[in-house]
């Protein structure tokens, strides 16, 4: 999961995407301050991979 955390002014929004590739299209178009950050559970296949590739 995707994560856009978009500040504007004392508002916090945040919106979720399936895919990296989602998330970067809508960020493009936002017009405040963000993060995109990829969410990864401990118990998710990818979380594997990614300790390896770390490690």
């Amino acid at each position: 999961m995707w994560v856009i955390t978009c500040y504007e002014g004392s508002n916090i929004s945040m919106y979720e995407y399936e895919t990296e590739k989602e998330a970067r299209e809508a960020c493009k178009n936002m017009k405040c301050c963000k993060i995109l950050s990829e969410v990864v559970y401990y118990n998710d296949s990818r979380f594997k991979e990614l300790v390896a590739v770390a490690v």
